[in-house]
């Protein structure tokens, strides 16, 4: 048996290379245990030789900024280099916990004399690696503002789950995103109406001009950082006592924190600054300047207090209880990736 085999064996790769049969699979999990494991054999079916250097990767019990490694798939390209792409995360901060959910690492791949192969540097991932030249083939950056122009959403932009009908169009208010809210609320764990996409970097400012005058008491617009239906925080325009109002919530598993705000009539900016470690809130009205509102911690919203692996989003959200739906019309969207 292979000492090193773990848990939760799966995705499994099958290459024919040089005439053997390699059988690569992910263990241990998509957590701080996970790795990279080989086999090989003269037939499809097996048996299976492990090989003697397993794991072929993992980050496992390392100091770096890039961890639980795996899920990886080999590749050779036209120049005869040979490479992996795997899946990691990258916790924000000390003690480890991280928001941003799985991403994608390229890694070069080496082959002993054995014929075994081994990922990375001695079957680690580093931030910076050694390996052989790939030809460039740049992506232009993507614009900071979604304008909301097109007649189709960026690819960029997704719903949680599948949308309810008529949720959103962007032929109602041409350029602007118009949202009806429904009785899905962030908190139900169903289908409401939530447009946004992947936060993928730790500094970035995030932010949207909302159109939305509340005329039911509850219903409400705006901002969310969301990681799932018990942890999320939100800036939105609401009605209370039949008063437009500024609301931050924080949610936090059964915990729920509200502050409030006097609002305007009028369009009104929403924003969100992200640090490593905090989300920070702001708006703006008018010829006034930028308020603070407030902030939340980004490790209450990572996978190790909140579960999954996927990592949070930033969407616009409505919601309405009482089935008459006022439009929140979102005018644009900016995305600003900052250096870190």
């Amino acid at each position: 048996m292979d000492r090193n085999r773990r848990s939760c064996p799966e995705a499994p790769h099958l290459y024919k290379i040089n005439g053997l049969y390699y059988l690569m699979i992910a263990e241990g999990g998509t957590e701080y245990g996970h790795m990279e494991t080989i086999a090989r054999s003269t037939d499809p079916y097996g048996p299976f030789e492990p090989c003697p250097h397993n794991p072929i990767l993992s980050n496992r019990s390392m100091k770096t900024s890039i961890h639980a490694t795996g899920h990886a798939d080999l590749v050779q390209i036209q120049d005869g280099s040979w490479w992996a792409v795997c899946l990691g995360f990258r916790p924000a901060s000390y003690p480890m916990r991280h928001h941003l959910g799985r991403e994608t690492f390229l890694a070069p791949v080496t082959w002993t004399e054995e014929g075994w192969p081994l990922i990375g540097v001695n079957g680690h991932i580093e931030p910076v690696m050694t390996g052989p030249s790939l030809p460039e083939h740049p992506w232009p950056a993507p614009p900071i503002r979604d304008h909301f122009d097109e007649p189709t959403l960026d690819k960029n932009w997704m719903f949680l789950r599948n949308p309810a009908p008529d949720s959103w169009t962007l032929t109602e208010n041409p350029g602007q995103l118009t949202l009806h809210g429904n009785l899905a609320s962030l908190d139900d764990g169903e289908n409401p109406a939530f447009v946004g996409r992947r936060m993928s970097h730790f500094l970035c400012n995030m932010g949207t001009e909302l159109n939305y005058e509340p005329s039911v008491n509850g219903e409400e617009a705006g901002l969310t950082v969301y990681m799932n239906e018990r942890y999320h925080y939100d800036i939105a325009v609401t009605q209370i006592d039949d008063q437009k109002k500024i609301v931050l919530r924080r949610t936090v598993g059964s915990l729920r924190t509200e502050k409030v705000l006097d609002c305007d009539k009028g369009p009104i900016m929403l924003q969100i600054k992200a640090d490593r470690n905090h989300f920070t809130f702001l708006h703006q009205q008018g010829s006034s300047g930028v308020i603070e509102v407030g902030s939340g911690e980004t490790h209450l919203l990572s996978t190790e207090v909140a579960g999954g692996f996927t990592g949070v989003i930033v969407a616009m959200y409505a919601y309405d209880r009482s089935g008459e739906s006022t439009p929140a019309s979102f005018d644009w969207f900016d995305y600003e990736p900052l250096d870190e």
